[in-house]
Order: C-alpha cells, then sequence, then structure tokens
C-alpha cells in the first residue's frame, strides 16, 4: 500500500506541474490569438506526441515528457531581410513590401506609428556594406542562423507576414512574452491563499500544552549528553510554572494585568517582566483562577520571525537572556491574518530570486554532492525528480495527517510556479525574459532612431544570439542532468526537510 501511495504521490505532482505548464503556454496563446498572431502548435511536454489534436489552424497536444512545453508562432526569428529595412526619414511614407494587403501595400506616416511598428520595411539596407556581409561564407554559425530563420518562418503562408511574431509591435510582443510567466506567478499566489488562507496555519494558542519542569540555561543544555536533553538534574531551578501548578490545558487569559489575546502577545509580556513576581490569570476547567509566580530571566536560544533558531559562524545556537515561565503553547490551525498574506507572498518570491541570484554557488555545492562525500543540504537545490520524491513521501507517509498532506502538497505545487515565474524572467534566451530584453532593446533603439531622425528600424536579428542561447541552453542541460543525478543518488528525504525546519 505504501509504494502505491508513493506513486500516487509521483503522479499528483506530474499532474500538477503539467497544468501549470498548460497553463503557462495558455498565457502566451491567448494574447498572441488575440493579436492575429498564427500559431501552429500549443504543447505540454517534450519530446514524442502521445496525444494531439487540430482546432483551426493550431495543433494541441501532450508530449511524453512533462518538463516544459511551448507554442510555436512563425517568425520568432524574423527573416534577414526583414531586419535591413527602415524607413528613410521620420514622416516619410513607407511601403510594406511583404505583398500583404488588399493592393498589395499599406502607406502609414512613420511619426505616428512610433517605436512599437515593426511591420514597416523600405529596400533601403541600414548601412552600406550589408550586401557584402550577406555575401560572406564561411562565418561561424552563418549556416545555423540561416536554418533557424528557414525554420521559423517556414509555416508563413504567401500573404501572412503580417500575422507573424515579428511583425507585432513591441508592447503587444512584451504582453505575448510576458503573461506566460504571469500566470506562474498569479497561480502561486492563487495556491499560496488556498493554503494559508483557506485551510489555515498552525498558530499557537493562549492554551497551554506542555509544563516544562525545570530551566536549564541554552549554553549548558547543549552540553549534556542527548540521554539528559529532557530529564532534570537535582540542583537544576524549577520553573515557576511547574512550581505554580499550573496545568496542561490551562488557557492564560492575562499575565500582570495585561489580556492575553494570542501566543506573541503572552510570550512577549513574560519576556518582559523578566526578574518579576506577576499575577497569572487562567481559566481551568471552565472556572477562573490566577497565581502569582516569579518570571525568571534565564538564558534561551535566539530565534528568527519563523522560529527558527539563530546559529553562531562556529554552529553554535545564539542566546539571549530573556522572561521565562515554563509553558507550551496548543497548536491549532487557523487562517492566516489577510493583512499577513501580501508579506507571506513577498517573502516566497523574493526568497526564490534571491535563490536564483545565488544559482552558480548552488550548483557548486551540488557538484560538490555529486563527486564527494559532502552532505546534501535539506534545504538547497532539488530538481524535479527530487521534488517528485519528496511528494511520493508525502503522500505515502503515515507521520502526518491528510489536511497537512495536501498544505504540503499545495505549498510545493506554489513554490514550483513562483520558481517557473522567477526562472522564466531571466533576461536570456531561450528563456521568456531573453524574448522581453529583446523587445526592450528594439523599443528603445526604435526611439533612438526616431529622435535622431533617422526612421523606423526593422526587428532586431534574434538569430544572432543563437551562439549565446545554445550555450544557456547547453548550461541548463547540465544543470538538469547534475540535479537528476543527485536526486537520484543523494536525494533529500522527507525526514530531512523536516529536521532542518527544526
Amino acid at each position: 500500500m505504501t509504494v502505491v501511495l508513493y506513486i500516487i504521490g509521483i503522479i499528483l505532482f506530474l499532474i500538477g506541474i503539467s497544468i501549470s505548464i498548460a497553463l503557462h503556454e495558455l498565457g502566451h496563446l491567448t494574447p498572441a490569438k488575440k493579436f492575429g498572431v498564427k500559431v501552429t502548435h500549443y504543447m505540454v511536454g517534450f519530446g514524442p506526441t502521445l496525444f494531439s489534436f487540430r482546432r483551426g489552424e493550431t495543433e494541441y497536444g501532450i508530449k511524453a515528457f512533462p518538463l516544459g512545453g511551448f507554442i510555436a508562432m512563425p517568425g520568432m526569428y524574423p527573416p534577414a531581410e526583414a531586419t535591413t529595412k527602415r524607413v528613410d526619414r521620420v514622416g516619410a511614407v513607407a511601403a510594406v513590401d511583404s505583398g500583404t494587403g488588399t493592393d498589395g501595400e499599406v502607406t502609414a506616416t512613420a511619426g505616428h506609428l512610433g517605436e512599437g511598428d515593426s511591420d514597416l520595411h523600405r529596400n533601403e539596407p541600414l548601412n552600406g556594406d550589408a550586401p557584402r556581409r550577406n555575401r560572406r561564407k564561411g562565418r561561424l554559425f552563418e549556416n545555423t542562423m540561416a536554418d533557424a530563420r528557414e525554420f521559423s518562418n517556414q509555416e508563413i503562408e504567401p500573404g501572412e507576414e503580417h500575422r507573424t511574431f515579428y511583425a507585432l509591435s513591441v508592447p503587444k510582443r512584451l504582453v505575448v512574452m510576458f503573461a506566460g510567466p504571469f500566470v506562474n506567478l498569479v497561480l502561486g499566489i492563487l495556491i499560496m491563499a488556498i493554503s494559508l488562507l483557506g485551510i489555515g496555519v498552525m498558530t499557537p494558542t493562549t492554551t497551554v500544552q506542555t509544563v516544562v519542569e525545570c530551566a536549564v540555561p541554552a549554553s549548558e543544555a547543549q552540553q549534556r549528553p542527548a540521554s539528559e536533553q529532557n530529564t532534570c538534574r537535582a540542583d537544576d531551578q524549577l520553573t515557576p510554572a511547574w512550581e505554580a501548578g499550573i496545568e496542561p490545558g490551562d488557557e492564560i487569559t492575562a499575565i500582570a494585568g495585561v489580556e492575553t489575546k494570542d501566543w506573541d502577545q503572552l510570550s512577549a509580556v513574560i519576556k518582559e517582566h523578566a526578574g518579576e513576581r506577576v499575577e497569572v490569570d487562567y481559566i481551568r476547567d471552565g472556572k477562573a483562577a490566577s497565581v502569582t509566580v516569579p518570571i525568571i530571566a534565564t538564558e534561551r536560544p535566539k530565534v528568527d520571525d519563523s522560529g527558527k533558531a539563530l546559529m553562531n559562524a562556529d554552529g553554535t545556537p545564539q542566546t539571549e537572556s530573556q522572561g521565562f515561565l515554563g509553558i507550551g503553547p496548543v497548536q491549532e490551525r487557523a487562517s492566516l491574518p489577510i493583512g499577513e498574506f501580501p508579506g507571506a507572498v513577498w517573502d516566497q518570491v523574493s526568497g526564490v530570486f534571491h535563490a536564483i541570484i545565488t544559482l552558480p554557488v548552488k550548483l557548486v555545492d551540488i557538484g560538490e554532492v555529486a563527486v564527494g562525500s559532502k552532505d546534501r543540504d535539506a534545504e538547497g537545490l532539488v530538481g524535479m525528480v527530487g521534488v517528485g520524491r519528496i511528494a511520493g513521501e508525502i503522500v505515502s507517509t503515515d507521520k502526518i495527517d491528510v489536511v497537512d498532506k495536501a498544505q504540503m502538497g499545495l505549498g510545493m505545487l506554489g513554490s514550483v510556479n513562483i520558481f517557473l515565474f522567477a526562472f522564466n524572467m531571466i533576461p536570456l534566451l531561450p528563456l521568456d525574459g531573453g524574448h522581453i530584453a529583446v523587445g526592450l532593446y528594439e523599443g528603445a533603439r526604435r526611439r533612438i532612431n526616431r529622435w535622431r531622425g533617422r526612421g523606423l528600424v526593422g526587428p532586431f536579428d534574434t538569430a544572432k544570439l543563437l551562439p549565446l542561447t545554445y550555450v544557456c541552453i547547453g548550461l541548463m542541460l547540465c544543470m538538469t542532468a547534475l540535479l537528476i543525478y543527485v536526486d537520484l543518488v543523494k536525494p533529500i528525504t522527507l525526514d530531512a526537510i523536516f529536521n532542518a525546519g527544526g
């Protein structure tokens, strides 16, 4: 049964990823069709096609490997002649030499069209040596660039030149390319909303779950053997709560006259009254009671906002002196306050961007794990294979309940979607961010040319970036292969994640 549940977890993860990719590509497809671009293929996955059907001019399908997707739009690499034409002066009447339109040409005033219009061409090269350059032979990647242009434009029928990607205005191209990652961002935020606002988060309450018997300074506690971590020695100081007779199930209503509505407020009051005797009001079995207790000052571990212990450079925990009562709270699931949700989203998105910025360093660590005996960091990089394995463990484990399993699964899927958004915004081809960067460059170049009175220029020749594109693809393939290897040989387990989280 455990194996079956494990497989089910992996399948559910693959379905979730496939839906995310499908919606990403739909984000590209919808504005492209809205703007009149000819879209020939809409595919989820790579490799052999498992299933497809044609509706209109577009073939929709699912491929064997659900690790990506694409839509095919003619004109992603504009023809060379289109990139070397321009209007020779601002205000001149320009002819569209593609042969489109009802009478084979259209006219427009360049000054009105602005920097966004890319479908105006003239048989004047941008500089006098263009024909000579075109006659050069043997240039590195020249044949490859020509093949890319030919392949990109092979499904353009006569009279359809205006329906190519490069014929769109720059703003429309930016919309088409940004819409895909934006869908992943929205989807990630919606999944976070379901998880944090719908299902809720485990929140400490003012009801007592545990009463600590003795107060041991943090620096001393870490020196004791593991067998004595949960026991008290004869000379250990008893905690105020233990001596006062506070019991599990008691609901603390006020401390030192301050009403305690939540655990954070209760904890803050205790810390502020170190070394003082205070009145503690509580409810036990439906009856109100109170007791006077001395809040002791003791050395306790320092934690961050998430409750994780802060560590020194030498690996020892950071400590601070604070008031200590000796109680632990009951945890209950509650919806995250709506006012805290934007902060949670920001933390998630900024964290993903930070992880991408530090990607080279993390890949070096993964390389050391792959070739040496270095342990895998439970909070480090993990590939799709590793995430799938963790999804299988989540579904098959009996250590967490169904609600927690659902929330962990949603959390992983939301994180993957936000990662897809952030990763695709990297300004390198073939990623969406690369196309966005090219569009921004092209728009800036046209605006500068208009200011200088040099007329509108044709679209930027993206085929010239093919060498850099191939380098990026090669690096991504190497990264994927490395992550697959370590995810299979030295995987991150669910227990490791729990331990890393404290």
